[in-house]
């Protein structure tokens, strides 16, 4: 028996946000084998459960970057902020100024003027062809579980579980400095799915982590477990597997550190993966 874990976006979802029949059937042959598949995201929990329904799968989940692991209605683990990293964290992202969203055991919070300081931004860029960066910000507003909310300033969080805050900006170096000024904290932990994002989660919060305790839950030695994913949160669940499998639209950096390259996202490279690499028929 092996363990599975797949990453979401730009791995198991093709570009219009959706999980293809061929992704869906090679998902539903590796459980018919035996083999345990776990959906393993930066995404919310409310959210991947819901794509999840949508694509008729029955799964564990890792989300929040490896924050929560959920199965069977009930959490493997759950971490989340203390109440006074998030108070501190809460300070530097308003300070920054920059785009963020608050990721709560609710849903995820949004300001509602959020979507268009994103617009003004990519207006800022000045591109002739700015539809790439437009595509990025329509794709976070599809989230299944957001909840808007006037300011972030009036919101009482005792008690909400926050468990990830993200960042989205495309002024590069606005979002370089404010890595650069949190990078020494060890309160945290940080990553990133995109160039335009930054992740910041509990400080035991990873796919790695996260891919080992459920590892252990299911009984399933690291050395049975496979990872397959695209981009950089990938990396730590690439680093515990037994084999990792990068998409081919995967960053360069994410494949030059796989144990193999597979197909498009766009082209049911997960599928591919799974008959080349997973399934015995």
């Amino acid at each position: 028996m092996k363990l599975i874990a797949i990453d979401l976006d730009g791995t198991l979802l093709s570009s219009n946000g959706t999980i293809s029949e061929g992704n869906v059937k090679a998902i539903k042959s590796a459980q018919e084998e035996g083999h345990v598949v776990a959906i393993s995201s930066g995404r919310s929990l409310h959210d991947t459960r819901e794509i999840m329904r949508r694509a008729d799968i029955t799964c564990p989940i890792i989300t929040g970057n490896g924050a929560k692991s959920y199965h069977a209605e009930e959490y493997i683990h759950n971490l989340y902020f203390s109440d006074q990293v998030l108070d501190s964290m809460m300070d530097v992202l308003i300070d920054s100024g920059l785009y963020f969203e608050i990721y709560t055991k609710d849903g995820i919070l949004v300001e509602e003027n959020g979507r268009e300081q994103l617009e003004q931004e990519i207006r800022d860029l000045g591109e002739d062809d700015p539809s790439w960066a437009e595509k990025v910000v329509e794709i976070q507003y599809q989230q299944h579980g957001l909840q808007y909310v006037p300011q972030y300033t009036d919101i009482d969080f005792a008690g909400k579980q926050v468990y990830k805050l993200f960042v989205m900006s495309f002024q590069k170096d606005e979002l370089d400095k404010l890595r650069d000024h949190i990078a020494e904290r060890t309160d945290i932990s940080i990553t990133t799915s995109g160039r335009q994002k930054l992740e910041i989660g509990h400080p035991k919060a990873s796919k790695g982590h996260a891919l080992e305790l459920i590892a252990d839950y299911f009984s399933v030695p690291l050395e049975n477990t496979v990872a397959i994913g695209d981009n950089f949160n990938d990396l730590s669940m690439f680093e515990k597997a037994g084999i990792s499998i990068a998409m081919g639209n995967a960053e360069v950096e994410v494949k030059q550190r796989c144990t193999y390259v597979t197909g498009d996202h766009d082209e049911d490279g997960v599928a591919e993966g799974f008959r080349k690499y997973i399934l015995n028929s």
